[in-house]
C-alpha cells in the first residue's frame, strides 16, 4: 500500500484550528449556562428527611462516643415503636407530584437543551462545511477496516488505510477527549462535558419519578433497633495512665 504524505499545512488550517474552536465552544457553553441557571427551589420536606437520615447514621456510627443515657434517648426519638420519627415518617403519605408537569424543571430542560445542543449541532455544521474531506492524523497504531466508518467520516476511499483520521472524526474525538481539560479549567461540574451531558439526560426517565423515602427510612429504623451501645472510653483512665508509665519508663 502506497504511504500518503500530509501537506504541513493541515497542521495550521485543519488540525488545530478544530481543536480550539471545539475548547471555545465548550468554554462558551459552560458560561452561557451559567448565566441561564436559575435558581432551584428547595424542597424543605425533602431536606428534612435527607437531614434525618444523616442524623441516624451517624447516631449508629459513632453512637459509642457519647453516654449511654444520650444514646439511648436518641435512640428513642428516632426508633420508638410508637411515636418515634423513623416510626412515623415511615406511614406518611407522599404527595404524587409529577415533575415532567413542573414548569420550572420543564425551563431548565429546555434551557440546558439549547445550550447544549444547538452549539454542538450548529458548530458540528460548520466543521462539516469548512473541514470535511480532509485528513489530519493518522493513530500510531494499525487498526482493522471495521474502524474507517468511525474514524474516516467524510473521506469515503475504500483503499484507505484504517489508521488514518478524517477531520470530521477529529471533531468529534475531540467533543469528548477535551474532557480532562475542561475539568482543569472549569472545575469538575461544568457544562462543556459532554459525557455528562449525556448521562443527565438517559437519567431523565428516573428523575421523573417521585422517590419514596419510607423505603430509606425503614432500613435506617432496623439498622438503628439492632445496634448496641459500646462505651468506647469506658477504660480510658486506665489506657491513658497504662501508655503515660510505658513512655515514663523508656
Amino acid at each position: 500500500m502506497v504511504e500518503l504524505l500530509l501537506d504541513s499545512a493541515i497542521r495550521f488550517w485543519v488540525f488545530m484550528p478544530i481543536v480550539v474552536i471545539t475548547f471555545f465552544v465548550g468554554m462558551l457553553r459552560h458560561y452561557i449556562s451559567i448565566i441561564t441557571a436559575g435558581e432551584k427551589p428547595v424542597d424543605k420536606q425533602q431536606l428534612a428527611d435527607s437531614q434525618a437520615l444523616i442524623r441516624t447514621r451517624l447516631l449508629r456510627e459513632n453512637g459509642k462516643y457519647i453516654p449511654k443515657k444520650g444514646f439511648i434517648m436518641r435512640k428513642h426519638f428516632f426508633a420508638n415503636e410508637e411515636d418515634g420519627y423513623l416510626t412515623t415518617q415511615q406511614t406518611r403519605q407522599q404527595p404524587m407530584r409529577n415533575p415532567i408537569t413542573d414548569p420550572t424543571m420543564m425551563t431548565e430542560m429546555l434551557k440546558n437543551n439549547i445550550s447544549n445542543m444547538v452549539p454542538m449541532i450548529v458548530i458540528g455544521g460548520v466543521i462539516n462545511w469548512a473541514f470535511s474531506g480532509f485528513l489530519c492524523t493518522k493513530v500510531p497504531f494499525p487498526l482493522t477496516y471495521r474502524f474507517k466508518p468511525m474514524l474516516q467520516r467524510g473521506v469515503e476511499l475504500a483503499t484507505l488505510d484504517a489508521s488514518w483520521l478524517s477531520s470530521v472524526s477529529w471533531y468529534a474525538i475531540n467533543i469528548f477527549g477535551q474532557r480532562g481539560i475542561n475539568n482543569l479549567l472549569l472545575g469538575e461540574n461544568n457544562a462543556a462535558d459532554q459525557t455528562k451531558m449525556m448521562q443527565d439526560q438517559m437519567n431523565m426517565a428516573a428523575v421523573s419519578m417521585p422517590q419514596d423515602p419510607s423505603k430509606a427510612f425503614k432500613a435506617e429504623r432496623e439498622g438503628l433497633l439492632v445496634v448496641g451501645h459500646q462505651w468506647a472510653f469506658e477504660n480510658v483512665e486506665n489506657d491513658v495512665m497504662s501508655q503515660r508509665a510505658y513512655f515514663r519508663s523508656r
